[in-house]
């Protein structure tokens, strides 16, 4: 029997060299004459080990991990599944990071080849769209209403609702747009799936096309990630060669194709109604709602916007029925969610769990703490403009509601760890200099408010008339909370206000010195 060798083909593993560790396998399958091949796989988001290499045998797949390419030879003089080598993990599924989790969109992510649609198939793929096919299309939206799957882009908006809406338009074309515009800090869940398990969007899209009528689909994916558009684009190819795109899907009478679309390169495109802008060949400006882009989107028609793991999540749900991915969860956030742990972290990668479990579980029993060693001071969660939150929030359970709560927001599932060196007030400038750097410049609160932040920022780090200017500050937050037009004004408020209202102390240094002195 052939033995299958993994390599992944993931960007963070082939930014720590996996195309040349990959090269040294096949060379070394090659001079030994092995019945062996290499499969180049996405990620299993254990972010600190790669490259992982994974040899695949009757017990499972045993990993090694993170090789270099001068570590090959002698993983294969080791027999390529010895217990002899350093680099040994023993059986990959076993790894306690990997083993505690709960993956229902990720299942696949690192375990096929991202390419073969056989392979996909073989491991649970297309069960979603054959049954959807089978199905009208307002039972379609009822099961996806009833799962209580809610957009994994940030907002949290029930995804039932957005292709509810879509569905009662009347129009001679709708849309379907996946928003891979992945910009937040330390996230990459996105990515993943389009570089580890594509044909997983692709079903999805497919699906919310055949349950809201709409007969085309754009992907559009973040500038920033070459080998993820690269990768879409071969998917769909395949895709359409293997009948799962195009005038009937899966030989029914539904028509589904798609495209992917690189952005452009700007922030403001992850806002679902800049994105169309830009969709559409213009400025990635904000749009007026009403109307909503369910109503008027794309090209002035009925268009679902959803974030990429949203789409990818559809397949398990319409295979495996509501109730078992409402099943996972609490409150009202069902399901599970990609967290990615990034930043100041020992053991970075993506953790999906039901949503429920704690940022201290997440960042002590799945990260290790911190890579320095020193003692966690902060986490940001939900990207630049999420909240940051002390050691004594940390046991505030995952949950939309649970963190809003208490100030903060779960976002896109982005959790960036700082140790005890950082110093807020920075961070706090950071947001408001953030803000400014990407503001689309349509809204005078969001544009002006920024750059008028971060000046007065410096100027309390500076020891400026600090009371009155930290007043001057949340005045102005204030006004961009209230003011603005899309979230990137109204939430640029939150980790300043947060870092404020956390760490005070970092916001009066000049005054705490001269006291001191």
């Amino acid at each position: 029997m052939t033995m299958r060798i993994f390599v992944p083909c993931d960007a963070a593993a082939l930014s720590m060299g996996a195309n040349a560790v990959a090269a040294a396998v096949a060379n070394e399958i090659a001079a030994r004459k092995l019945d062996a091949v290499l499969v180049r796989n996405g990620s299993r988001g254990l972010l600190w080990l790669e490259p992982l290499l994974e040899v695949e045998t009757g017990h499972g797949r045993i990993g090694y991990g993170p090789v270099k390419p001068s570590d090959v030879k002698s993983i294969f003089d080791d027999g390529l599944a010895g217990k002899t080598h350093a680099l040994n993990l023993g059986p990959v599924d076993e790894i306690p990071y990997l083993k505690n989790q709960q993956r229902l969109t990720f299942k696949r992510c690192g375990i096929t080849d991202p390419l073969s649609l056989a392979d996909y198939e073989a491991h649970d793929g297309l069960k979603g769209l054959r049954r959807a096919l089978q199905m009208t299309p307002a039972d379609i939206v009822k099961e996806v209403t009833d799962s209580g799957l809610r957009g994994r882009g940030g907002a949290g908006f029930p995804t039932g609702i957005k292709w509810k809406t879509v569905l009662g338009c009347e129009a001679d074309q709708k849309y379907i747009v996946c928003n891979a515009d992945e910009g937040d800090s330390g996230t990459f869940s996105d990515r993943m799936i389009m570089e580890g398990d594509p044909f997983a969007l692709i079903e999805g899209m497919a699906i919310a096309g055949v349950a809201v009528g709409a007969t085309k689909g754009y992907v559009y994916i973040r500038s920033e990630y070459p080998h993820a558009f690269a990768q879409m684009n071969r998917a769909i190819e395949i895709a359409r060669k293997g009948g799962l795109l195009g005038t009937n899907v899966l030989g029914s009478n539904h028509a589904f194709d798609m495209e992917a679309r690189l952005g452009a390169g700007a922030y403001i495109c992850g806002e679902e109604t800049s994105l169309l802008e830009s969709l559409e060949g213009k400025r990635g400006q904000i749009r007026f709602k009403p109307p909503l882009p369910a109503i008027e989107g794309l090209f002035g028609k009925p268009t679902v916007v959803n974030n990429l793991v949203s789409l990818a999540s559809v397949p398990f749900i319409l295979a495996e029925g509501a109730a078992v991915y409402k099943d996972f969860g609490m409150g009202r956030s069902r399901g599970t969610m990609p967290i990615q742990l990034a930043g100041n972290i020992k053991q970075g990668g993506l953790i999906e769990r039901a949503f429920g479990l704690t940022l201290r579980e997440l960042i002590y029993d799945y990260g290790g703490g911190t890579y320095s060693g020193r003692p966690v001071r902060a986490v940001q969660v939900g990207g630049p403009l999420g909240a940051y939150w002390p050691e004594s929030l940390f046991d505030v359970p995952l949950d939309y509601e649970a963190f809003a709560a208490k100030g903060g927001m779960v976002g896109h599932g982005g959790i960036v760890v700082f140790d005890d060196t950082v110093d807020l007030a920075k961070q706090a400038r950071f947001a408001f200099h953030f803000c400014a750097i990407e503001s689309c410049g349509k809204c005078t609160p969001c544009r002006i408010g920024s750059t008028r932040g971060a000046e007065t920022i410096d100027k309390i780090i500076d020891g400026e008339n600090v009371v009155q200017n930290i007043d001057l500050v949340r005045d102005l937050c204030e006004t961009m909370r209230d003011g603005s037009l899309c979230a990137l004004g109204g939430l640029t408020p939150m980790p300043v206000m947060s870092a404020m209202e956390h760490f005070p102390e970092d916001f009066d240094r000049v005054r705490e010195r001269a006291a001191a002195e």
